[in-house]
């Protein structure tokens, strides 16, 4: 099972699985109704959720009326306790639009909402994240999350993350990291898919990430906060809403 839903994730291109995702979702979901595991981002319970991976797959991990992976429920979480997100009037810039968070926060009153990627077919402005179209200070929140590992230049890009940010304002840049490695490890002569999938994690990655990102994002002006915020959640929530434990969400400022 796991080795062919690994060979389909891998087999069509990104843009083709969000397209058939939106078919195939609302039968998974039904099929797999229960009250073991809870999405929270729209409350659902299931009795498990399917697995999920590019180079290692991962059991239980993406909830099935979603599509939501452990990251993305980690960061809803947060954004609903620990923010004004859904309150106060704010202008977001959301990079490669999660189908979990699309809807949901194109329907919110209070936000002024633009979704951007070079290549995904459900963003609004088709842009290079290493040269936006976008005025300085234009975002009050930036949500970038699994996209930079994906970029040569991440300097360059993180660079026009602070640019466009307003002062006093806040991104939100989750990557996949490793914390057992201190320097992160590029290679850009590795362009064979399979050895980037070996190597890096996935076909697509060009890097990975260590305990230096953090610092990597304070150097282009960040004030950086590693929020590890299932320590604020007992083991039984963490287990039901299927997260990733001791994950750091790397909450950005711009302090004007």
């Amino acid at each position: 099972m796991n080795k062919l839903f690994k060979y389909f994730l891998n087999l069509f291109p990104r843009t083709l699985l969000i397209r058939l995702s939106y078919v195939i979702r609302p039968l998974v979901a039904f099929f797999l109704r229960g009250n073991k595991y809870t999405d929270p981002i729209d409350g659902n319970s299931y009795r498990k959720f399917l697995p999920y991976g590019y180079e290692k797959v991962r059991e239980n991990v993406l909830a099935p009326g979603t599509l939501s992976l452990e990251r993305h429920r980690l960061f809803w979480l947060y954004l609903t306790h620990e923010t004004s997100f859904f309150i106060e009037n704010t202008r977001v810039l959301h990079f490669a639009p999660e189908q979990a968070f699309l809807k949901r926060f194109r329907k919110l009153k209070n936000i002024s909402y633009t979704t951007t990627d070079l290549n995904s077919p459900i963003a609004d402005v088709k842009a290079d994240i290493c040269s936006l179209p976008f005025e300085d200070n234009s975002y009050d929140f930036i949500i970038c999350n699994h996209v930079l590992e994906h970029i040569p230049d991440d300097t360059k890009a993180m660079q026009e993350l602070y640019r466009v940010l307003a002062p006093n304002g806040t991104a939100i840049l989750q990557v996949p990291y490793d914390r057992t490695r201190e320097t992160t490890f590029e290679d850009h002569t590795i362009t064979d898919p399979k050895k980037r999938a070996a190597i890096f994690g996935q076909y697509d990655h060009v890097r990975v990430y260590g305990m230096d990102y953090f610092d990597t994002l304070k150097s282009v002006g960040f004030s950086v906060e590693a929020v590890d915020y299932t320590a604020q959640l007992s083991e039984k929530e963490i287990e039901k809403y299927r997260l990733p434990k001791g994950e750091l969400l790397p909450v950005c400022r711009k302090l004007g």
